[in-house]
């Protein structure tokens, strides 16, 4: 799949728009809403404090948003976008996508590639010449996706629990 053509006719459904901390619970639902999720976010009302914490923080970055996707003025997904400036590749800049998440019950209609051409489309923007991400290891059903859309899996990712 090309992320640099509009994806048809899913993306014409969809309005991408930068979060709102309006949108904090079911963005953390959305996060919750799959087996690793479940483990490791708290989507109780009220939300934990550190939840919008961290969304101000995100907000205030230069460079870091989160994009959701919107069917019918309900976010059905979203993801976290970083530009990074970078020495390497002549100071090139480059993009990371983080946290991707489709509601389980909308997953396979074209909305998370909807969401990743729109993705790429913002990292080109604002002059990226790459875009990567990570993914858990046990994420199969992930990695076919983002191989299908054209990502290699070209580093091994390590994380050090601090």
């Amino acid at each position: 799949m090309d992320l640099t053509t509009p994806v048809d006719p899913v993306a014409t459904t969809l309005l991408f728009r930068e979060a709102r901390e309006s949108d904090l619970p079911v963005l953390v639902a959305l996060m919750a809403d799959d087996r690793l999720g479940r483990a490791r976010e708290n989507p109780t009302l009220p939300l934990a404090p550190d939840y919008a914490k961290a969304f101000q923080a995100i907000a205030a970055t230069p460079g870091n948003s989160l994009i959701v996707a919107e069917r019918r003025s309900v976010v059905v997904a979203f993801c976290q976008l970083i530009v990074i400036p970078y020495l390497s590749r002549l100071g090139q800049a480059r993009a990371e996508v983080e946290s991707v998440h489709v509601r389980s019950d909308m997953r396979g209609q074209g909305i998370g590639a909807a969401l990743m051409a729109h993705v790429v489309a913002l990292a080109r923007a604002q002059g990226c010449g790459m875009l990567q991400l990570t993914s858990d290891g046990s994420r199969e059903d992930a990695h076919r996706f983002y191989k299908r859309l054209g990502f290699k899996a070209t580093h091994v990712g390590m994380k050090l629990p601090l």
